[in-house]
């Protein structure tokens, strides 16, 4: 691998997002990924490359440490911050059309549920992975999941909830979602929902973690 792109891909791994970050401890004063990626689009390394040898194999790498409990969410977060500012330098390519994403994302915390830390952190990952997200942010009723999923065609719809009394809005989404768009994918995920609710509900796919549902939609893209 490019020396650039070995250094990129540690500072997504360890979580380091620009020289100015304290963390990790190891990496202090050391260049993070923001400035990373700015020495390798100088270099001209293409941003495709940056993509798919250095940040979508680091958050491969860290969705698989946190799924075998080898690291937590502070470090999962810090990864994605990580990887966010690398991605900040590569979406002017994204948007030319240079750098083709693997499909539509769109995501959202259901109708009177306030928590974003899962929606941010399963967003932030995905974007990494080369997929486009759109983030409906929280709060969201089945309007507003609707909207974004006819103005994407074939994108896959994700609702998060975190508490018990706001995950039975999932099913009053997803059933309003298939009505109008009944071949649209649905995850759903969050603290209190588990696959028999999925079932229930009929929802396409549960997961607990970023990792299962980057799995999951590199599946559907191939």
């Amino acid at each position: 691998m490019n020396e650039l792109l070995g250094k990129l891909y540690k500072a997504v791994e360890l979580g380091k997002a620009d020289k100015k970050s304290p963390y990790p401890p190891q990496l202090k004063g050391e260049d993070g990924a923001y400035e990373i990626t700015t020495k390798a689009l100088e270099s001209e390394i293409s941003p495709k490359d940056i993509l798919e040898l250095a940040l979508i194999p680091a958050m491969d790498t860290v969705g698989k440490k946190f799924s075998e409990n080898k690291i937590y969410v502070p470090h999962m977060l810090m990864s994605a911050r990580a990887m966010g500012a690398a991605m900040l330098q590569l979406k002017p390519f994204f948007a030319s059309g240079e750098i083709k994403t693997k499909g539509t994302f769109i995501i959202g915390t259901v109708k009177g549920d306030l928590h974003d830390i899962g929606k941010n952190l399963i967003a932030m990952t995905v974007e990494g992975c080369g997929w486009s997200v759109v983030d409906l942010g929280v709060d969201v009723p089945s309007e507003r999941y609707i909207e974004a999923a006819k103005s994407n065609p074939g994108a896959v719809v994700a609702l998060s909830a975190l508490l018990t009394t706001t995950m039975v809005n999932m099913g009053e989404i997803v059933a309003n979602i298939k009505a109008v768009l009944p071949d649209t994918f649905i995850f759903i995920g969050g603290a209190p929902v588990n696959d028999d609710f999925c079932k229930k509900i009929g929802a396409d796919a549960f997961s607990s973690d970023p990792q299962g549902v980057v799995e999951r939609l590199n599946k559907i893209a191939s």
